[in-house]
């Protein structure tokens, strides 16, 4: 009787997917935290963290850099479904101002206020959160996200 194991293994193209996407994540969100502590200060010292039951502006990095890196995983399964817009830095460029759009509206613009009501935040935006500064936060992130994203995923 023979036993056969089941091994999944990744392969390096897999491993330099994911990890580009860490990295050209973490870029994006990096800028964009920058932009929200400058521009948008209780967002990242408030609301960010609140959604965890968390306080303060260095809880709210850490919460909003890995919230980066996440999505910007998920935009390497993007990219990685739609090789005929990103096969050059300029149109992963695009569709990642495209992806950072998409993200406003849905995670800024709507669950985040849903979010922060549920968990009853000192943080207490209107539904829908449309906050023009929040979008080109918003922006900057998948314009950086998606011009990394092609140098980090082929190394």
């Amino acid at each position: 009787m023979s036993s056969q194991t089941a091994t999944s293994a990744v392969t390096a193209t897999e491993q330099g997917v994911w990890k580009g996407g860490v990295v050209a994540g973490l870029a994006g969100g990096a800028l964009m935290g920058v932009l929200l502590s400058v521009l948008m200060t209780p967002v990242i010292q408030v609301a960010i963290p609140s959604m965890y039951g968390l306080s303060g502006g260095a809880m709210g990095w850490i919460v909003h850099m890995g919230h980066s890196a996440i999505l910007g995983v998920v935009f390497a399964g993007v990219a990685t479904a739609l090789p005929q817009y990103t096969d050059s830095t300029a149109k992963t460029a695009v569709v990642g101002a495209g992806y950072g759009a998409v993200l406003w509206v849905v995670l800024a613009v709507l669950v985040m206020p849903l979010w922060l009501s549920a968990v009853g935040s000192p943080a207490n935006p209107p539904f829908p959160n449309v906050n023009v500064m929040s979008l080109v936060a918003h922006l900057v992130y998948g314009v950086v996200l998606g011009a990394v994203y092609p140098a980090v995923e082929s190394s």
